[in-house]
């Protein structure tokens, strides 16, 4: 064997070809940020407030757990919405996940609500706004209120109709039934994303 032939040996197995070294890249980065991201609620533990490090922290992570599997699911519902079989049993599966965590996220957030009306001299959240900033729950605390019981209603309908009709619903005489289910899944990520925009909002101006 030449010295050259060795040397080009030795250099594909110490050094990954490009394509390899970009997909590395890209999936380690990948990783590092959806951890980064779902690293958020833990923010919380932080907090000078009791409350917030306990019921803050589930209800946060929970509200961010069901978003990222609702936009997720959004995001397969166009390609099923065209037809596609193979994402079925993903989107299936992932509108029951999405549906039952969002389902957690809305009973701690109703039990972080409970606190969150305290009075003034208890320290509550909603009297300091009115105080201090009376558009934010006279808008935004509403909306985020109301957005967020949207979720499982649409989901769970979504979740009963994908594992009734199963594989049948891609049928041409089940049309419409896909076609109202897709764009359901898709308002389900909406409301999803508005409410945990509006959540970390009323969080930053006033925690519990």
């Amino acid at each position: 064997m030449s010295p050259e032939s060795f040397d080009e040996i030795v250099t594909e197995r110490e050094f990954p070809k490009q394509l390899d070294l970009a997909q590395v890249c890209i999936y380690g980065l990948s990783i590092l940020s959806a951890g980064v991201f779902l690293f958020l609620p833990f923010f919380n533990l932080l907090h000078p407030s009791p409350w917030q490090r306990s019921i803050g922290t589930i209800h946060s992570f929970g509200a961010l757990l069901a978003t990222v599997l609702a936009v997720y699911t959004g995001h397969l519902a166009l390609p099923l919405l065209r037809g596609s079989a193979k994402i079925l049993p993903q989107v299936r599966t992932l509108a029951f996940w999405a549906t039952s965590i969002g389902l957690v996220a809305i009973v701690t957030g109703n039990l972080a609500y409970m606190r969150f009306n305290a009075a003034l001299e208890f320290g509550g959240g909603r009297a300091w706004l009115k105080e201090n900033s009376p558009l934010v729950p006279s808008v935004l605390s509403n909306y985020h209120k109301f957005s967020g019981l949207f979720i499982f209603p649409i989901g769970a309908a979504c979740t009963w109709i994908l594992w009734t009709y199963g594989d049948a619903i891609l049928d041409k005489q089940h049309r419409v039934v896909l076609s109202v289910t897709c764009i359901a899944l898709m308002g389900l990520m909406f409301f999803a994303i508005s409410d945990l925009a509006t959540g970390f909002g009323i969080a930053k101006i006033r925690a519990l």
